[in-house]
């Protein structure tokens, strides 16, 4: 679609048609953004492009052609949840629907289970079975698949869970939703349960793929939202009980999780101690020192707009992060110019499309993680391009919905 910038270039310039010209040119809202993006997808199941810019994705080898065209399962029931906060369940059941169908119809027939990524654009399957992201590697010769992509972590199969259970609630395909959900956490409980709280997944290709080791705060923070919203108290006590565990009384931060050697992931990134927050597992008479202490260590004052970085390592701004804190001041209250500030970031980094880039830098942010367990594995950065997920939370945060309530 040629952008209406575009369609009016050519046209006289009064100063009353200016006015009118500079308010047409404004980008359409976030949640507007991913409604047009799944319509121009045919009928039907449908995953929508975590990186929707190729042009944007080529500027950066290292992340293209990996990334292109791939739809991440976190990122698409993000979307699915702002379309319901929309009251869009239409479309939203879109998504859900794509999701459902790739949780049934798995590659893997011995060991089926919900996936980290799939092909973005109508669900299809090839041979009974749901095709997988990939992409040419023209300088070895073969197809190529990402381990992470082929994978299966446990906190986008609880964000997925989460969609599923929404849309039931409302009476959108409940029964097919609520097997769906019930499917999903029947393999975390089965698959990923540890003495504490439940671990990340699996990564990499059948017939073996590794088991992740570590423990997540940000994970578990979903699992016990999503178990709970089944009705499966144990499994959700569990995972609550353990982000709790992973908050510091001393400074009111949570810790990222556990290493897969037991120990304390000290590591301080925006989800794994702002979500608690929006999740109810902060204690009440903590929410504001956690939320506090968040800000002090992940705020970004050097820089402007206003916003928070991924993690203590970031140094830029994280506009997904910025969009749930923005949702975190506004459960905590009495932040009234901090949210304001917030809230013109998420404004000012939209895109003519719509969609907000991951980062206010130029350059790619880091997070202080790795793309995959093992001493080889690759830092993990957001490069600047156009995103699902921040477009999603903006989303949410425009309509102040708190898709972790409790």
């Amino acid at each position: 679609m040629i952008p209406r910038r575009a369609l009016l270039a050519g046209l006289a310039t009064s100063p009353a048609f200016t006015h009118t010209t500079a308010r047409a040119a404004a980008p359409p809202s976030p949640g507007a953004a991913i409604a047009t993006a799944l319509d121009s997808i045919p009928a039907g199941p449908a995953l929508l492009p975590s990186y929707p810019d190729s042009a944007a994705n080529r500027h950066f080898p290292a992340f293209f052609p990996a990334n292109d065209g791939v739809a991440y399962v976190y990122d698409n029931a993000l979307a699915g949840l702002a379309l319901l906060a929309a009251g869009d369940a239409p479309r939203a059941a879109r998504i859900a629907d794509a999701l459902a169908l790739a949780q049934a119809h798995d590659p893997d027939r011995a060991a089926p289970r919900l996936r980290n990524a799939y092909r973005a654009g109508p669900m299809r399957l090839l041979h009974g079975a749901v095709p997988l992201p990939g992409w040419w590697d023209a300088a070895g010769g073969h197809w190529a698949e990402d381990p992470y992509q082929i994978g299966s972590e446990t906190g986008p199969i609880a964000w997925a869970t989460l969609l599923w259970t929404s849309l039931a609630r409302a009476g959108v395909n409940a029964t097919r939703y609520r097997q769906a959900a019930m499917r999903a956490a029947d393999w975390i409980a089965t698959d990923c349960a540890a003495p504490r709280g439940f671990t990340g997944g699996l990564y990499g290709f059948p017939p073996h793929p590794q088991r992740l080791g570590w423990t997540s705060t940000e994970q578990n923070t979903d699992l016990a939202v999503a178990f709970a919203r089944l009705g499966r108290r144990a499994e959700a006590a569990h995972a609550a009980g353990f982000v709790r565990a992973m908050r510091d009384p001393a400074t009111g931060l949570f810790a990222a999780g556990l290493l897969p050697d037991g120990r304390i992931n000290r590591l301080v990134a925006a989800d794994a101690t702002l979500w608690p927050i929006l999740a109810g597992l902060a204690p009440p008479d903590g929410v504001a020192a956690s939320l506090t202490a968040a800000l002090a260590v992940l705020g970004r004052p050097q820089t402007h707009p206003a916003g928070i970085g991924f993690s203590a390592a970031s140094r830029a701004l994280w506009t997904e992060g910025t969009a749930f804190a923005l949702l975190a001041l506004r459960r905590a209250g009495g932040h009234k110019a901090a949210a304001s500030r917030f809230a013109a970031t998420l404004v000012a980094a939209r895109g003519v499309s719509g969609f907000l880039r991951t980062t206010t830098a130029a350059a790619p942010l880091a997070t202080g993680l790795t793309t995959g367990p093992g001493r080889g594995a690759h830092a993990f950065v957001y490069y600047p391009v156009p995103a699902l997920a921040p477009t999603a939370w903006a989303a949410l945060a425009a309509r102040r919905h708190n898709p972790l309530a409790p």
